[in-house]
């Protein structure tokens, strides 16, 4: 049985539990950091329990986003892997997954919404993903390229109270993780916003340029925990 526990001192903390057949281990993460400008997390390998929790700057109450990040990875396409995870108690709000047939997709409490996109591989793909209620218009964004608008869950409301993680799927909220689910290789510069950025603004940031910061996450001043195997790198 696995489960993971979440506690509150101050500002959020995390604490994972691992229960065995053969005993228990109380696994705690570190403590909250801040900034990873011109750094890079790493993921080096596939596991059950290493992940990085981010903290929000406000509310996840989205009836809009763009949430941007630059990743990479060598596992094989048939492997499926998650790259972005937002839980509340009862529902996956907002997950993005590379599915086992290599189509990038995400989720918004329900079935998700899927696209043929280039393959993720071992050199950094800028990709970023837009959404809005008020029409359901979707679309990635890869390299500074749009892909083709598909309209999915028009009214929709992102619920707030949840939390984030890189590197896991949580199948409930904070457990139930699976290995075979786990991302392995790295991520960096992720930024969300809780609007959509206009083509002009998603090209700027693709190419490295100064674009307003994300109000939700901006990787500069992103607060977050690790926990597990994650490391920070200098993005070299």
């Amino acid at each position: 049985m696995f489960c993971v526990c979440l506690q509150s001192v101050n500002s959020v903390r995390f604490a994972v539990v691992l229960l065995g057949i053969f005993g228990c281990t109380l696994m705690l993460s570190s403590a909250t950091q801040v900034g990873l400008s011109d750094k890079v997390l790493v993921f080096p390998f596939e596991t059950d329990f290493s992940f990085v929790a981010l903290i929000p700057q406000k509310e996840m109450a989205l009836r809009a986003f763009t949430l941007c990040m630059r990743v990479a990875t060598e596992l094989p396409e048939e492997r499926q892997i998650i790259l972005f995870a937002y839980r509340t108690a009862d529902y996956d709000e907002l997950n993005v997954w590379r599915e086992k047939d290599g189509r990038i997709s995400f989720y918004l409490s329900g079935d998700g919404a899927f696209f043929h996109l280039p393959p993720l591989t071992t050199f950094r793909t800028s990709l970023c993903l837009t959404w809005e209620s008020h029409t359901g218009l979707a679309a990635f964004w890869v390299e500074g390229k749009r892909s083709i608008y598909q309209v999915y869950k028009p009214g929709h409301t992102i619920r707030p109270k949840g939390t984030v993680l890189l590197g896991q799927d949580p199948d409930k909220h904070l457990g139930a993780l699976e290995a075979v689910q786990s991302f392995v290789g790295e991520v960096t510069d992720l930024n969300m916003w809780d609007f959509v950025l206009s083509r002009s603004m998603i090209q700027a940031w693709h190419y490295g340029h100064k674009v307003p910061k994300g109000n939700i996450f901006d990787w500069a001043t992103l607060e977050y925990e690790l926990n597990g195997s994650v490391m920070v790198v200098d993005d070299d």
